[in-house]
């Protein structure tokens, strides 16, 4: 059997940046066992399968899995991707109002086409919690290879479907200097009860016009660092703007994956506890698989 499949570069404008992502259409033939053999195959930070949805609501059922294959959920990169494949291939007409189910979650997507004719994809992520802080920073720096003083303030989970530890840092100097202990990090999200660690800044480098300065690294199923990650970048943003650190309302920028050179940048808007994560992005090759 031939198994087509696509990577999407996305939160791109164009190709070899953003984050990339592998996807197969049509899955429903594919048992579990073989999409996570795809997953590995693929080494993507996550492949994302669409297949028939179980609720009628839903027009697209999408299943991601990572290299180690971990299933994962929330609308991130990988839903995103997703929809902007499903724009380009024509299966979803002039674009509109779409349901999207991921894992027990059932989603609003919108696809829109920007004046240069490229689909532009806005997606509702599941309202922002924020379940824990870490009161003793020491393990954490230690981590990920930083002093205790430049943690600025209380790292906190927060999920919008995922939930991820956002880390405050002092400077987008320290931001890039950060280089994890996976072992130790791994120990540290699982006391903290994250999947993710999202280090960041609002002291965004000089030269880029972003809110806040990211990265993000996922020892937990096996990601090593992220490009772009939209379901940490949904709670930062409902983070900033709950502190005030960011407008309620207006699109809040997070500029992710320079220091992996795929800058990538993520627009998120929070609005009456309403998240809502929009990008575009380039699909960037084809192929099939022979199984």
């Amino acid at each position: 059997m031939d198994v087509p499949f696509f990577w999407i570069d996305v939160f791109a404008d164009r190709q070899l940046t953003g984050n990339p992502l592998s996807l197969v259409p049509d899955a429903d033939p594919l048992d579990e066992d073989t999409m996570r053999a795809i997953a590995r195959e693929f080494n993507q930070s996550e492949t994302t399968f669409l297949v028939a949805p179980t609720d009628q609501r839903a027009d697209a059922r999408l299943r991601s899995f990572t290299p180690d294959g971990s299933e994962v959920f929330g609308a991130g990169h990988n839903a995103m991707g997703a929809w902007l494949w499903l724009a380009e291939s024509g299966r979803l007409g002039t674009g509109g109002a779409f349901v999207q189910e991921i894992g027990d979650d059932i989603l609003p997507v919108r696809v829109d086409w920007d004046d240069d004719g490229r689909p532009r994809v806005s997606m509702d992520q599941s309202p922002a919690a924020f379940t824990a802080t870490v009161a003793d920073v020491t393990p954490l720096a230690a981590a990920l290879g930083v002093a205790d003083a430049t943690v600025a303030g209380s790292p906190e989970v927060g999920s919008t479907g995922a939930a991820h530890l956002l880390v405050p840092l002092v400077s987008a100097e320290a931001v890039d200097a950060v280089h994890p202990d996976p072992r130790a990090l791994k120990a540290v999200l699982a006391a903290s009860g994250a999947e993710g660690c999202y280090v960041y800044t609002t002291a965004a480098p000089a030269d880029s016009a972003a809110r806040a300065y990211a990265r993000f690294f996922n020892p937990t199923v096996g990601i090593a660092e992220d490009a772009a990650t939209g379901t940490a970048a949904g709670p930062l943003a409902a983070l900033l703007v709950r502190d005030g650190a960011a407008a309620t309302g207006a699109p809040v920028i997070i500029e992710q994956g320079r220091s992996l050179g795929r800058p990538s940048r993520i627009a998120v808007t929070v609005d009456a506890g309403q998240v809502t994560i929009s990008g575009s992005g380039v699909i960037t090759g084809s192929g099939a698989l022979r199984l």
